[in-house]
């Protein structure tokens, strides 16, 4: 979901259409890394320039290089590392579901080979969860078949002898008693088959269940996917047709402009629809199309878009009522963080991993998880966080500006919460002036009292003597005293595990424990202030 990151930064660029040769990937390299996209290590071949064209040559998001094989000009597409319309489309998309529509669009485009013909590998997964079904079993796939079987096959290997493949495959390994071993030689197996190393296997079965998952017509259910039942019927209608003999020039020029959905159709949208109105009914929510124009495309998708949203809020609020029994996980991704590594291994089949560069996006995300687990919230939980996340209610983004990163409210006081992973003196300029607005801001919105939990790796010493000394004067200069406690996250990890270890989980505890390190707030400086901090919360765990 971050090439959207790099397609706006390069779109304000004046780099467009030069990011070829060894001075257009520098280039592209250094503009992906200065906007925050990526992290810049060491890259002596500027791979990651050409990676990221690459990757936004192939969705369409910009104009691709036709091969002269093809025997066609670049001018039939366009420009050749230009932004295209889907491109643009999907710049603009400001919610999960839009940019998920760009990516599905670019997806459905049937462009990989297949003997003399092309097919949608999208398409081809979709057609394989759904003779799953038809066959009574999960529409989903293990790790290992996505591996193994789903993303080495095609059409022209036939869709009921690849299923059979998949559950004679998932038949032998429930068998086996060493998981670890069978898979082993599975992957052994298939390499010597292939003629490819075993660990290509996983490599791309995790980017391609990614991509998969960027669509939006799948969710992660263990190390695998499953269909996402409220997009059934949508998957029937793009299975119609698994292989093309379409020019390939015009396939491209369909992928540039973003390539038609069925339900770019009345026909097929109100089908959709309908199963929709069904899906809503098993979620317990009360939907009336009375007074809803349903007489083009667009009218009847914007009531889907609407559907699929409300049962989103409403999975979102099942989500919330489990994080209680997650809290070790949840500890386990703040303590990762902490440590600044980016992956951790909880148990033989759990590894939980953390991307650099979506390290803030994770931050915000564990801190919200972790106030779902404590639970009594009067705010619905997708009212709670700021930040965008997708089907699997995994981080898109960081939250926007001009507001905190998280508003917990319960009963008798609203907890602000702000996080950053900024640890130098640059850490008060960035935070200090922003965090006391925000908490201010809520102060009189408010009829209750608000409290401003601030945390970081690093709590630097001129960000806590703001808050230590926590005022802000209004525009009318009425002078307000904010109640602001910075800690570490390993601090409030550390007390986060305490409160579940020994079954006092509450938001009070958070509230006593920032009330009582406010006690030394006014007879110590910063350094003294930070280290009763720790004294306290060293007492509480």
């Amino acid at each position: 979901m971050r090439i959207r990151d790099g397609l706006i930064a390069y779109s304000t660029s004046a780099i467009q259409g030069d990011i070829r040769k060894r001075d257009g990937d520098i280039a592209f390299r250094r503009l992906l890394g200065e906007c925050g996209v990526v992290s810049l290590g060491d890259d002596l071949t500027n791979s990651v320039g050409r990676k990221w064209r690459a990757a936004m040559g192939k969705l369409g998001f910009i104009y691709p290089e036709v091969k002269r094989t093809l025997g066609q000009d670049q001018n039939l597409i366009g420009p050749i590392d230009r932004i295209t319309p889907a491109g643009w489309n999907l710049i603009r998309a400001e919610t999960v579901p839009a940019m998920q529509e760009c990516y599905l669009r670019a997806m459905v485009t049937p462009l990989t080979s297949a003997g003399c013909q092309t097919f949608s590998p999208l398409c081809w997964t979709l057609a394989i969860l759904l003779e799953l079904e038809r066959r009574g079993e999960e529409p989903s796939v293990r790790f290992i078949e996505m591996a193994t079987i789903v993303q080495t096959t095609t059409p022209l290997d036939g869709l009921p002898e690849t299923v059979d493949r998949v559950l004679a495959l998932r038949s032998r390994r429930m068998a086996a008693e060493r998981k670890r071993v069978f898979d082993r030689t599975e992957y052994n197996r298939a390499a010597d088959e292939l003629g490819c190393k075993p660990h290509t296997f996983n490599d791309y079965a995790d980017m391609n269940m990614r991509y998969l998952k960027a669509t939006g017509m799948v969710q992660s259910k263990g190390k695998g996917i499953a269909l996402i039942p409220e997009k059934r019927a949508l998957a029937v209608a793009l299975t119609g047709k698994l292989l093309t003999n379409e020019p390939v020039i015009g396939l491209y020029q369909s992928l540039c402009n973003g390539t038609a959905l069925p339900t770019d159709h009345a026909a097929v949208a109100y089908q959709v629809l309908e199963d929709l109105l069904q899906q809503i009914q098993n979620h317990g929510i009360t939907y009336s199309l009375t007074g809803k124009p349903l007489d083009t495309p667009v009218q009847i998708n914007q009531v889907r878009y609407e559907i699929e949203e409300l049962i989103a809020e409403k999975k979102e609020e099942v989500y919330a009522q489990g994080q209680a029994e997650q809290w070790e996980e949840i500890a386990a991704y703040m303590d990762l963080i902490a440590s600044r590594k980016d992956r951790i291994r909880l148990s033989e089949d759990l590894e939980i991993r953390v991307p650099r560069t979506e390290a803030p996006a994770y931050l915000e995300w564990s801190l919200w998880r972790a106030f779902l687990a404590i639970d009594t919230l009067s705010n619905k939980p997708y009212e709670v966080r700021r930040f965008k996340i997708d089907q699997d209610f995994m981080p898109v983004s960081t939250a926007p500006g001009n507001g905190p990163d998280l508003i917990a409210e319960f009963e008798d006081y609203v907890i602000v919460i702000e996080v950053t992973l900024s640890e130098s003196s640059r850490q008060e300029a960035m935070e200090g002036e922003p965090v006391r607005r925000h908490v201010a801001d809520l102060v009189l919105q408010y009829d209750k009292p608000v409290y401003g939990l601030f945390i970081a790796n690093r709590i630097d010493s001129n960000t806590a003597e703001t808050f230590r000394i926590g005022v802000w004067y209004t525009k009318e200069d009425h002078r307000m005293d904010l109640h602001i406690v910075p800690f570490t996250l390993a601090q409030f990890s550390s007390f986060f595990k305490a409160i579940f270890t020994s079954g006092t989980a509450a938001p009070q505890a958070v509230i006593d424990l920032m009330s009582e390190c406010e006690q030394y707030r006014h007879t110590c400086e910063a350094p003294a202030w930070k280290a009763a901090i720790s004294q306290v919360v060293e007492s509480r765990c």
